[in-house]
C-alpha cells in the first residue's frame, strides 16, 4: 500500500518508487548530469523540464558544480549523492535505500547519516532504509521494523525498540544485552522475582503477560548496570563478581564481570572526567554490580 493505494498488481516501473542501491549503480560512461537525467528521459519528460530539474536535484545534494564530471572522478560520498539525486529527481512517493552507506568509511558514513536525515526532511517523502547496522538504524529512523525470517517481530520508534524490546531476538539485534534465563517465583503489584540458577534472584518490573512459574529471560543493557568497588551497596539486585577483562573504547570502558553466583555479565562504564579519569577496575579485582528492577526486562523465553 502506497498512500492508501494497493500497488501489488502494478509492474515496478509504474509504481511511484525509486531505489538507491548499496553500490550506487551509476553509469560510468555518463556524466553526473546525464546519470541524473536518465530516469527523466526514460519517462519522456520534455527536454526543457529536464534542463531545470537536473540542476535542481544536483543543487539539493550539494553537487551543483560537478554535473560534467564522470562518476570515477568523484569520492564515495559524492557518488552516493549522485545516486540520491538520480532517484529523487523522478519525484517518487517512496524512496527505497538498500544499505546505501555500506560502502563508505566510518567517518563519512556518520556525515552522510546526518545529510540523509536532513534531505528526507527537506523533500518530505517516506524513506524506507534497509540496514544491518544497529546504531545506524537507531540514528536514521523515525520508526524501525525488526525482521526475522521474513516476519516483523516488532515495529516502533527507536527508543521503544531499544528500551522495550518485545522478544529476545529484538533485544539482541538492537544493541548489546545481557541475558539471564530463569523462572518467575514471586509476583508483587509492580514487580516480579526471577530465579536464575541456584543462587541468582533478580527483581524485575512486572510484565502483564508474565505469570508465576513462567519460564522467562531477563535482559539488562550493559550501560544500565552500576559497578562498585569496596563494600557492598545496600540495594536489591546486587551481586559480587570478579573482573575478567576491561576494554577501553574511548567514550566508555567495557568490562566482563564473572558473578560469584551466576554467569559473565558485560558492563559499560562511561569514561568521565579529565582524560576519562574514571577509576579503572583491573582484571582480577572484585566488584559489586547493581541494577534497578525498572531496567530488568522480562521477556518470554523462546528462540526469538
Amino acid at each position: 500500500m502506497i498512500g492508501g493505494r494497493d500497488v501489488a498488481g502494478l509492474p515496478p516501473y509504474r509504481r511511484t518508487v525509486n531505489t538507491v542501491f548499496q553500490h550506487y549503480a551509476l553509469f560510468p560512461h555518463m556524466s553526473v548530469a546525464e546519470n541524473v537525467a536518465f530516469g527523466l528521459e526514460q519517462h519522456h519528460v520534455p527536454s526543457a523540464e529536464i534542463a531545470t530539474r537536473v540542476p535542481d536535484a544536483l543543487s539539493m545534494v550539494r553537487l551543483g558544480e560537478l554535473g560534467r564530471r564522470r562518476p570515477s572522478e568523484l569520492s564515495g560520498g559524492q557518488q552516493q549523492r549522485v545516486a540520491l539525486a538520480r532517484a529523487l529527481v523522478n519525484r517518487p512517493t517512496v524512496l527505497l535505500l538498500d544499505e546505501p552507506l555500506g560502502a563508505l568509511d566510518q567517518k563519512l558514513r556518520k556525515e552522510m547519516q546526518i545529510e540523509l536525515k536532513e534531505l528526507q526532511r527537506q523533500v518530505g517523502i517516506t524513506f524506507v532504509f534497509v540496514t544491518h547496522d544497529q546504531e545506524e538504524a537507531l540514528t536514521m529512523s523515525d520508526r524501525i521494523a525488526v525482521m526475522h525470517e521474513g516476519r516483523i517481530l516488532q515495529e516502533g520508534d527507536p527508543r521503544e525498540i531499544y528500551e522495550h524490546p518485545a522478544t529476545r531476538f529484538v533485544a539482541d539485534f538492537i544493541g548489546l544485552t545481557n541475558f539471564l534465563d530463569g523462572d518467575v517465583v514471586e509476583q508483587r503489584e509492580d514487580r516480579v522475582l526471577v530465579k536464575a540458577g541456584a543462587a541468582l534472584s533478580i527483581w524485575c518490573s512486572r510484565r502483564d503477560s508474565v505469570t508465576r512459574g513462567a519460564a522467562v529471560t531477563v535482559a539488562v543493557r550493559p550501560e544500565k548496570i552500576e559497578m562498585h568497588a569496596g563494600d557492598r551497596p545496600p540495594e536489591i539486585n546486587c551481586w559480587r563478581g570478579r573482573v575478567i577483562a576491561g576494554t577501553f573504547l574511548g567514550e566508555h570502558t567495557e568490562y566482563c564481570v564473572r558473578l560469584d553466583e551466576g554467569p559473565d555479565v558485560v558492563v559499560h562504564r562511561q569514561n568521565l572526567g579529565l582524560n576519562g579519569a574514571n577509576p579503572a577496575a583491573a582484571p582480577g579485582a572484585y566488584v559489586y554490580l547493581t541494577w534497578t528492577p525498572e531496567v530488568s526486562l522480562v521477556l518470554p523465553r523462546s528462540t526469538n
